[in-house]
């Protein structure tokens, strides 16, 4: 049996993970985003309620400063001060408080502001 050299390992490796990369391209689904992204111009449901003692509300909002995908914008508010939320290209949330953990939707956006925010208020966010 030939003795393994380096070479031969870092070829190995790249045809596995060349390999690998096909197989997850090819699957069904793989690269499916979360439901809303099926419907980019249907704009997420308002909401009001009270999460973990913080109220928090959202809804589309007409005032045309926020930009979001194909125009939509949606407004959301923790207690009264405005978070400010945006839709990704894959149709998944962001916020200023969570912005490295996308979620599904602006209603999830809000309550992961407030789990992250552990009490303490949401200040305003100067726009540009």
């Amino acid at each position: 049996m030939p003795e393994l050299s380096r070479r031969r390992a870092l070829t190995a490796t790249a045809a596995l993970a060349a390999a690998a990369g096909a197989h997850a391209v090819t699957m069904p689904g793989a690269w499916a985003a979360p439901a809303q992204a099926h419907h980019p111009h249907g704009a997420p449901e308002p909401f009001d309620e009270v999460y973990k003692g913080r109220r928090i509300q959202g809804r589309p909002a007409g005032g045309g400063h926020h930009h979001g995908m194909d125009g939509m914008d949606y407004a959301v508010f923790v207690d009264g001060a405005e978070l400010h939320v945006m839709r990704n290209a894959d149709g998944t949330w962001i916020s200023v408080v969570g912005h490295y953990a996308p979620v599904a939707t602006p209603r999830a956006a809000a309550r992961a502001a407030v789990d992250e925010l552990q009490g303490a208020r949401l200040l305003p966010f100067p726009a540009n």
